[in-house]
């Protein structure tokens, strides 16, 4: 899951490889005392209790009752730990549903999990974008929205755009979540200067709409950049 196609994934710096390819740990040294899995488990904890700012080297060693130093037998830096992270708890959005039905439902349903996913781990929102992160478990994410969308005609550059849209709105709605932002009020201002608003507001209300707006926005999107597309 990322805000933009994986064609840069595991980009690990010019010349170097991706933290996906490198071995599970350095070959020098004692034996290994913590599996990479284990430390990125207790950053990820570290990172849901305390937030990002608190996920340090020296703060998940402290976690696993080691040093910092022993660490960077498993990682080379806090940005490797970061990339970890965002992979790890992006496989959170397995199982994938089947796409059996109607495919706009299939990708609300995977837009709702994504929203679900950034309430559940917050501090995702801050990282999930970096191209560096773009591991196994996003390639997944990408693969199945693929999957959900083959039925479409349109050009595949389009189904991507899509997908990056859809994941950036959901973002969206996840930091006006995470902000506690209500509806918006005009309570207590004088909108006497402001004709258009004091005209809207004086239309008779408006049926409550059968789906939420996060429904309606991401129905909305998907259909205007892929049936417009196919059209």
């Amino acid at each position: 899951m990322s805000d933009a196609p994986p064609v840069s994934a595991g980009d690990g710096g010019p010349g170097r490889p991706p933290i996906w390819s490198r071995p599970e740990r350095g070959s020098r040294g004692p034996a290994p005392a913590h599996s990479r899995d284990a430390i990125v488990v207790a950053a990820v904890a570290l990172a849901d209790t305390e937030g990002l700012a608190a996920v340090s080297m020296r703060a998940v060693a402290s976690a696993l009752g080691t040093g910092a130093g022993s660490l960077y037998r498993y990682l080379s830096s806090r940005d490797d730990l970061l990339d970890l992270m965002t992979d790890r708890v992006i496989g959170e959005l397995r199982p994938y549903p089947q796409a059996e039905g109607d495919w706009l439902d299939t990708m609300v349903l995977l837009g709702r999990r994504q929203l679900a996913l950034f309430g559940a781990h917050p501090w995702l929102l801050d990282v999930f974008h970096r191209a560096s992160g773009v591991g196994p478990e996003s390639l997944a994410w990408f693969d199945n929205c693929i999957r959900v969308l083959e039925p479409l005609p349109c050009a595949v550059t389009a189904k991507f755009e899509a997908i990056a849209m859809m994941t950036g709105v959901v973002s969206l709605f996840a930091r006006r979540e995470a902000a506690g932002a209500g509806a918006l009020s005009f309570a207590g201002v004088d909108l006497a200067a402001y004709p258009h608003l004091v005209a809207a507001f004086g239309q008779p209300p408006a049926p409550a709409p059968r789906a939420d707006l996060v429904e309606r926005t991401l129905r909305s999107l998907l259909t205007g950049l892929l049936l417009g597309e196919a059209g």
